[in-house]
C-alpha cells in the first residue's frame, strides 16, 4: 500500500541563487527557516512594479526507513512557480516548468534508505522564453506556495509519473437519470524486475458509503510496462451532480491485489452528470436550464500571496455562496486541488484554464509549455465533476495579429478535445476582437472580456454590442468571461462617474450592466471580475499601487462592498437588506438619497428614529429619495419583516459644512490605467485646427497598432514625440496589439481628438513597406 508523508515544516531558504546549495554537504545553518506553502513575495508582491523576481533556494532533509527499500519513492510537489529544479543529495532529479501544477520525480535511486537524506530545490520566478505566462495583469508570487509530500508506493503502483494526476479517470460514457454508463481508466506500472499479474478491482460506493456496484478484471504486467486498462461500469438510475441544488458525490475505490496483498490503491471522488449550452436559451444541467451567475477568482491574498491554506481557501468559498453565485471562473491558471473539491462539494459549475494569456512568446513558437501546462490541468483534474470548460486562452490577442498564435490557439483547442471529449472547450477574447473574426469559432463555447463603462464607451453600450453580435453569430454560443470596474472603498461620489474609482460607481456600474445581462437569456454564463481584489504588480491607478481593485471583497476579504450585496440580492434566497454608501460618512447635503440593497418584498427606512417611507416591490433595489439630514449626527435605519423575522441595517451619516477632499480619487477624470502606460510629453495642441486626413491603407496611422507602429523607426519617433519613450514600461506589453483608435476609446482624456488628428497628419506620411 502507499503512503504518504507530508514534508511541509522546517525547511530552511535563502532569498538569493546560491547555487552550492544543491550539494548535500553545503552548510546552510544561516538560512531562514520557513514552513511551505511559502512565497518570497508575500509582502512586496502588490505593492507595486518592483517585486523580487529571481532565483531563490529551499533545502529539506528527510529521512526514508530502510524497510522502504524494496518500494518506489516519488517527491511531490503542489506547484512552484514557476520553474523548479529538483535536487536529492546533489544529484539534479528533474527540472519543472509551470508555476500551478502538481509534478513528480521518481528518487528512489537518489536516497539513502535510513539515512538523512538533502532535498534541494532551486526556484525562479522570473519570466522565461518558453514558460507561460510571460506577462499578465497579476503577480507572479515566487516559491514552494502549496503542498510538498513523499509518495511511497509498491514496485507495483497507479502510474505516478502520468503529469502529475491521479493515474486513474473515471469516464463518464453516457449518462442519464435512467443509468450512467461509466469507464474506469487505470494506468498501471510494474517496476519490477519479472513479469507480474495483478487483479484490478474497481468498488463505486454513493455518498452514503454503500457498496452501488463494481468490475474486475485480471491484468498481467511485463517487467517495467505501464499499461492503460479500462473497466466498463453501471450505475443504475443514479443521482445525478446537480450544482447547488444537491452536489452529490460517488467514490470509487480502485485497488491493484497480488495473491492476497492490495499492493496499490487510489479513491477517486466523482459526481455523474450531463451538460449543454444552447445558443439561444442558454446553459442546462441535466436538461434543466441553469443561470451560471459567476464570479472569477484568483488566488491570493493579502499578506500572504499565493501561500495560503485551507483556511483561505474555506473561508473564500463560503464567500462565493454567500454571494449567490453557481459557477467560478478559476482564472487565469491552474487552481489548488483542494479548491476543485470544495468547487465539488458546494455544486459550482467551473471553468478551468491554463496561463496562455496575454502575449505568446516571441521565440518559442510550438507552445510546448502551453500544451504541456493543457495536458497538465486536464489529467489532474480530470475527475472533478464541477469543472465542466476548459479554457485555453485569455486575451492572447493583446500581442497583436501573429498567425502562430491563432495556430497555437486552435492546436490548444485540437490537444483538449483530444484529452478530455467529455467537456467543452472555451477561451477568452480580449475586447477588440471583431465579431466575424475566426477566434469566435474554434472552441465550443466562447467569452469576451469586455469592459463597457469602464475602459472604453458606457456601460449601456453592451446591449448594442450582445445583440449584434449574437444576430451576426446566431450559432455562437457567447458568455461574458470578465466585466467590472475599480472600486475603492476611500472615494465617494453623490454623483458617480466612470474612472472616479468610487464605492458608489462601482456599484452603478454593477447595478446596470447587470439589469442588460439578465434580459439575455442566449449568455450561457457572465462573469464578474473579480470576487476579489488580488495583487497586479504592473498597476498604479487610483492612488494605489500594486492592485486590481475591482473585486466585490477586498484583498484582505474583511470587507464586502456595495456591490457585493446588489449581487446577493439578486442571485442569493438568503434575505437580508443593505444600506449602500456606508462608507460615505460626511455629507454637506441638506437631503439625501438613500440606496437599499434587498432581496425582501418590502423595506421600510427610518431617519433619527422616525419611519420616513416603505418601499415595496421585487427590483432588488430601493431608493429613498430626499431623506432630510439634520446637523451633526444621523442615523438612518432600515428594516423588513420577512415571515416573522425583522431584518434591519442601519448606517451613521455625519452632516458637515465642508466637503471631506479625500472621499475623491486623485485620477479622477483621467485614463487611468492606460494613461499609466505613457508618460506624456508637455505639447501644446491648443492651438491645433484639426481637419480631415485622407488616410489610405498603405502608410501607417491611428488604424494600426502599437506594435505595427513602433516595428518601424520612423513611426516609433512619431509615437516617442507625442506619448514619450514608454517602450521600457513593464505594462506596455498588454498595449502592444491593440490599435491606437481602440486606446483612444479607453483614454479618451489622453487621445483626445487633437491628438489623435497630429498622429495621423504624421503618420500618413510614413508608407508601410511592401
Amino acid at each position: 500500500m502507499r503512503k504518504v508523508i507530508n514534508i511541509n515544516n522546517s525547511w530552511k531558504f535563502i532569498r538569493e541563487d546560491e547555487v552550492k546549495a544543491m550539494n548535500k554537504a553545503y552548510n546552510d545553518e544561516n538560512w531562514e527557516v520557513i514552513n511551505v506553502p511559502h512565497t518570497w513575495n508575500a509582502f512586496d508582491g502588490a505593492n507595486g512594479f518592483d517585486f523580487f523576481k529571481g532565483s531563490c533556494w529551499y533545502r529539506k532533509e528527510f529521512t526514508i526507513e530502510s524497510l522502504a527499500k524494496a518500494k518506489k519513492v516519488f517527491i511531490e510537489f503542489e506547484a512552484v512557480n514557476s520553474i523548479a529544479d529538483v535536487y536529492v543529495n546533489g544529484e539534479h532529479i528533474g527540472q519543472h516548468k509551470g508555476g500551478y501544477s502538481t509534478f513528480r520525480f521518481d528518487i528512489t535511486d537518489a536516497i539513502e534508505f535510513g539515512h538523512t537524506n538533502m532535498l534541494s530545490v532551486n526556484v525562479n520566478n522570473a519570466v522565461f522564453d518558453d514558460v507561460y505566462p510571460q506577462m499578465a495583469d497579476f503577480t507572479f508570487y515566487g516559491g514552494i506556495y502549496r503542498d510538498v509530500n513523499i509518495i511511497i508506493t509498491d514496485n507495483i503502483h497507479f502510474d505516478l509519473m502520468d503529469y502529475g494526476s491521479a493515474g486513474v479517470y473515471v469516464i463518464q460514457k453516457d449518462i442519464s437519470r435512467e443509468k450512467a454508463s461509466l469507464t474506469i481508466k487505470s494506468n498501471l506500472v510494474n517496476d519490477n524486475e519479472e513479469e507480474k499479474k495483478v487483479r484490478l478491482w474497481a468498488d463505486i460506493f454513493d455518498a452514503e458509503r454503500n457498496k452501488v456496484t463494481y468490475a474486475a478484471t485480471e491484468v498481467i504486467l511485463a517487467k517495467g510496462e505501464t499499461k492503460e486498462v479500462e473497466m466498463p461500469v453501471a450505475i443504475e438510475n443514479p443521482i445525478l451532480w446537480n450544482g447547488r441544488k444537491n452536489a452529490y458525490m460517488y467514490e470509487a475505490k480502485v485497488s491493484m491485489v497480488s495473491f492476497n496483498d492490495t499492493v496499490d490503491e487510489i479513491s477517486i471522488p466523482f459526481g455523474v452528470r450531463y451538460f449543454n449550452v444552447d445558443a439561444e436559451k442558454g446553459f442546462f444541467l441535466n436538461g434543466e436550464h441553469l443561470a451560471l451567475n459567476g464570479v472569477s477568482r484568483h488566488q491570493d491574498r493579502k499578506d500572504m500571496g499565493w501561500a495560503i491554506t485551507h483556511k483561505e481557501q474555506e473561508e473564500d468559498m463560503e464567500l462565493i455562496k454567500e454571494v449567490g453565485a453557481t459557477s467560478i471562473r478559476l482564472a487565469h491558471y491552474q487552481h489548488n486541488q483542494y479548491f476543485y473539491d470544495l468547487c465539488d462539494k458546494e455544486g459550482m459549475v467551473i471553468w478551468a484554464e491554463i496561463p496562455f494569456i496575454s502575449v505568446m512568446s516571441k521565440t518559442e513558437l510550438e507552445g510546448t509549455n502551453a500544451k504541456q501546462q493543457m495536458v497538465e490541468l486536464i489529467r489532474q483534474n480530470y475527475n472533478h465533476p464541477s469543472i465542466m470548460f476548459w479554457g485555453i486562452q485569455n486575451e492572447i490577442q493583446i500581442s497583436g495579429e501573429r498567425p502562430e498564435v491563432r495556430k497555437l490557439v486552435n492546436e490548444l483547442n485540437e490537444l483538449t478535445k483530444k484529452e478530455d471529449p467529455t467537456r467543452l472547450t472555451t477561451m477568452a477574447n480580449v475586447m477588440f476582437v471583431e465579431d466575424n473574426d475566426p477566434y469566435n469559432f474554434v472552441t465550443d463555447i466562447v467569452g469576451y472580456n469586455k469592459y463597457y463603462g469602464w475602459y472604453q464607451g458606457k456601460t449601456e453600450d453592451f446591449i448594442g454590442w450582445l445583440d449584434g453580435f449574437h444576430k451576426t453569430n446566431p450559432n455562437v454560443k457567447l458568455g461574458i468571461s470578465e466585466y467590472g470596474a475599480e472600486g475603492i472603498l476611500q472615494y465617494h461620489n453623490n454623483n458617480p462617474k466612470v474612472k472616479d474609482y468610487s464605492e458608489e460607481y462601482h456599484a452603478l456600474y454593477h447595478e446596470t450592466v447587470w439589469k442588460i445581462f439578465e434580459k439575455r437569456p442566449y449568455l450561457w454564463a457572465t462573469y464578474v471580475w473579480n470576487m476579489f481584489d488580488f495583487g497586479a504588480n504592473i498597476r498604479d491607478e487610483g492612488g494605489v499601487k500594486g492592485r486590481n481593485n475591482k473585486g466585490l471583497i477586498t484583498y484582505d476579504r474583511k470587507i464586502k462592498k456595495d456591490a457585493f450585496y446588489m449581487y446577493k440580492a439578486h442571485w442569493s434566497d438568503e434575505k437580508f437588506v443593505h444600506i449602500t454608501s456606508k462608507r460615505f460618512v460626511e455629507r454637506v447635503d441638506n437631503e439625501i438619497t438613500v440606496k437599499v440593497y434587498s432581496n425582501c418584498d418590502k423595506v421600510t427606512l427610518y431617519s433619527n428614529g422616525y419611519e420616513v417611507a416603505t418601499k415595496a416591490g421585487n427590483s432588488k433595489i430601493f431608493v429613498f429619495e430626499n431623506v432630510e439630514l439634520h446637523e451633526g449626527i444621523n442615523e438612518i435605519r432600515v428594516a423588513c419583516n420577512q415571515d416573522g423575522v425583522i431584518l434591519e441595517d442601519s448606517a451613521i451619516f455625519n452632516k458637515v459644512s465642508q466637503t471631506n477632499q479625500s472621499y475623491e480619487a486623485p485620477e479622477a477624470e483621467t485614463g487611468g490605467l492606460v494613461a499609466n502606460w505613457f508618460e506624456m510629453p508637455e505639447l501644446d495642441l491648443d492651438s491645433i485646427e484639426v481637419k480631415e486626413l485622407e488616410i489610405t491603407d498603405d502608410v501607417y496611422s491611428t488604424r494600426c497598432s502599437l506594435k505595427d507602429i513602433l516595428e518601424n523607426e520612423e513611426g516609433k519617433a512619431v509615437l516617442n514625440k507625442y506619448l514619450g519613450d514608454f517602450a521600457e514600461n513593464p505594462a506596455i506589453g498588454m498595449a502592444l496589439g491593440m490599435k491606437i483608435d481602440v486606446l483612444a476609446t479607453m483614454a479618451e482624456d489622453v487621445f483626445n481628438e487633437k491628438m489623435l488628428y497630429m498622429l495621423n497628419k504624421e503618420l500618413i506620411k510614413i508608407k508601410k513597406s511592401k
